[in-house]
């Protein structure tokens, strides 16, 4: 049997995931987490599932000083799918890269010479580390949001971010403190009964 400290905590965590929402980085803004709360974020992410010990996945700060070499990988990697980008397209594609104030790429580590398990579970480990920082960052009053595009997944950004061949590049995360509340009807959520079956 529960006791009322136990339920208190479940109602608190289960609050806490519930009330978590996907905040664009274009909605996310100053002031962000400082150096002690992006620790415990970042730490967060290490107690992610992580069959085999392997920590298959890795995280890549881009700090304010950086986010220029971010903003051409963006500009650059629009060329590459897009010779006829224009000139405005490309300023847009290095907006990109100062929206939110604390910015990490999450990248899957899938070298099999890492270890044995499955290219899938790595991935699932790396989900489980994205949620961890999500809800952290949630938890101390931020907003954070993930990012992708087809900019993530081009090889101008495999170079910037020096990933070798069997590293995937999974998603950007931006925290920061959010600007523009979202609309409490595009945060519904999906019904138990809509995802769930029983063998």
């Amino acid at each position: 049997m529960e006791s009322t400290e136990d339920q208190e905590v479940l109602e608190a965590a289960l609050a806490l995931i519930h009330s978590r929402q996907h905040i664009s980085p274009k909605r996310l803004g100053d002031p962000g987490p400082d150096r002690d709360q992006i620790e415990k974020i970042l730490t967060a992410a290490g107690a992610a599932p992580d069959h085999g010990l392997l920590t298959p996945w890795r995280l890549i700060i881009v700090p304010p000083e950086r986010r220029h070499l971010l903003a051409e990988a963006f500009a650059e990697a629009l060329a590459e799918r897009d010779a006829e980008a224009t000139e405005v397209q490309r300023q847009d594609a290095r907006d990109k890269a100062y929206r939110g104030p604390f910015l990490v790429m999450v990248v899957a580590r899938l070298d099999p010479a890492l270890g044995p398990t499955h290219p899938q579970e790595r991935l699932i480990s790396a989900g489980c580390a994205i949620q961890n920082m999500l809800l952290t960052a949630h938890a101390m009053g931020f907003g954070a949001g993930l990012s992708s595009g087809r900019a993530l997944y081009s090889q101008r950004m495999r170079l910037l971010f020096n990933l070798t061949a069997h590293e995937q590049p999974l998603c950007f995360l931006s925290i920061g403190t959010v600007l523009r509340a979202k609309s409490t009807r595009s945060a519904q959520r999906p019904a138990m009964v809509n995802y769930t079956s029983t063998l």
